[in-house]
């Protein structure tokens, strides 16, 4: 059980607000500094629109900041409480958990067999004072914070992050799990810094979920990712907020020299979704594969900008995402992969799936390259169609209902994803909360 933030500590989105806020933090000045110059950015700039590329195909007009008001650092002992799901920590033993309600961290853990051999894992925030040269390092080294308007407010008014740090040589034997939680109109700002130094392995388990599932709020966070030579990280993030929530993210990963990562996103919840993803391999032979699932229904939008950047000889790439679409909602997938000169021996693909649920949804599928390298692999692909109704016969036939049948084939339209996550239990979390999405398709 968690603490929802007080309405009248809870400054607005404006200079005087945010003024509140950065006086409530005990933080570095370097961070105060870095904060107070994004806020003032963002001040002078405007919101996107729909002249740009990535913002072409997004309504906003429903959004108003003015209705959402900034995260308070503490809360009173008598506010109400509420329950967050915390699904993807079912059936593991992790080796540290995060808990975070409305931008503010409210239970940590680490097993000391980790924190013995240098793992941190904790409030980005606190760690930033304790681990000054390490935060100040990597902060905003990766996630550019001027990108748009909303990475400016981002930069300057994040709460509730975590920082999770795994030393040269350290191999994580079980995952680590972040529970992001918002209550009913509530805000989150988290942003996750992940850094996996060289030769170092740890799967991290994240997972965004609000009060109730037609909850509402807004959520502006940001994932950075660093992993260093010889370095490997599983990230698994499911996002499952209410049905109100306006959701903005920008996530950002760079992979080092015989490097990797897996990264498995499944987005089910909000209200609109704005996610700008990037992978960029800066070292020889490093390798990512990104896996996508993508649920939408009601008249839920997603839009996924996701950019494969080779910088380096031999890396290979690998993006799949598939979405299955339901009632009046709509999916928009945008891919690039981009190869530098130097990027020769590049592997790269990309791919888009889609399963339309009904005759009134819509996927925009738009893949693309650019490449100025002459000897690669590069190739793309997208497919958009309805359920087979011969398949629905068949297992009607074999004595499932209609409703039955079609919650198979979606789980089974997604299958290719599940079988690349390793951890049973995720694998199985993942699936439920898609079956439990699945509605009559007629």
């Amino acid at each position: 059980m968690s603490t929802i933030q007080s309405e009248h500590l809870a400054p607005h989105f404006d200079t005087a607000g945010f003024e509140s806020f950065i006086s409530a933090r005990q933080e570095p000045d370097w961070l105060l500094d870095l904060r107070k110059q994004s806020w003032q950015q963002f001040e002078q700039s405007a919101w996107p629109d729909r002249k740009q590329e990535e913002w072409m195909r997004s309504d906003l007009r429903g959004f108003k900041l003015d209705r959402y008001r900034l995260p308070v650092v503490d809360r009173p002992n008598s506010a109400e409480t509420v329950s967050i799901p915390r699904r993807l920590e079912e059936g593991i033993t992790p080796a540290g958990a995060l808990h975070s309600l409305d931008g503010r961290i409210d239970h940590e853990s680490l097993q000391s067999q980790w924190a013995d051999k240098g793992v941190v894992f904790g409030d980005l925030s606190r760690l930033a004072a304790e681990h000054s040269e390490l935060v100040q390092q990597h902060l905003f080294s990766v996630v550019d914070p001027e990108q748009d308007r909303f990475a400016k407010l981002h930069a300057a008014a994040w709460s509730g992050g975590q920082l999770l740090y795994v030393p040269r040589g350290v191999c994580v034997s079980q995952p680590l799990y972040i529970s992001a939680g918002m209550s009913d109109g509530g805000s989150d700002t988290g942003h996750t810094l992940v850094v996996i130094e060289e030769g170092a392995e740890a799967t991290v388990l994240y997972e965004a979920n609000s009060a109730h599932e037609e909850a509402g709020g807004l959520h502006i966070g940001s994932v950075e990712i660093v992993v260093k030579p010889g370095g490997h990280l599983r990230f698994v993030s499911l996002q499952d907020w209410g049905r109100g929530v306006w959701h903005f993210a920008h996530q950002r990963a760079t992979i080092g020299r015989d490097a990797s990562i897996q990264w498995t996103i499944a987005a089910l919840g909000s209200r609109f979704s704005q996610v700008s993803q990037n992978v960029s391999l800066i070292g020889k032979g490093a390798n990512c594969q990104v896996n996508g699932v993508l649920f939408t229904r009601d008249k839920q939008q997603f839009t996924y900008n996701t950019l494969q950047h080779h910088q380096a000889p031999s890396c290979r790439s690998d993006f799949l995402y598939k979405a299955a679409l339901q009632d009046h909602s709509r999916t928009v997938w945008r891919g690039m992969i981009e190869v530098d000169a130097i990027a020769q021996k590049t592997d790269g693909y990309q791919r888009n799936d889609n399963l339309l649920l009904s005759d009134h949804v819509r996927a925009d599928s738009i893949p693309g390259l650019e490449i100025l390298a002459d000897d690669v692999r590069c190739t793309h692909g997208s497919t958009s169609g309805k359920v087979d109704e011969e398949l629905i016969f068949y297992a009607q036939s074999r004595g499932f209902t209609r409703k039955e049948a079609v919650r198979m084939i979606v789980t089974g339209f997604f299958q290719q994803i599940f079988d690349r996550i390793s951890i049973e239990s995720v694998r199985e979390a993942l699936g439920q909360s898609i079956a439990r999405q699945v509605r009559e398709y007629r």
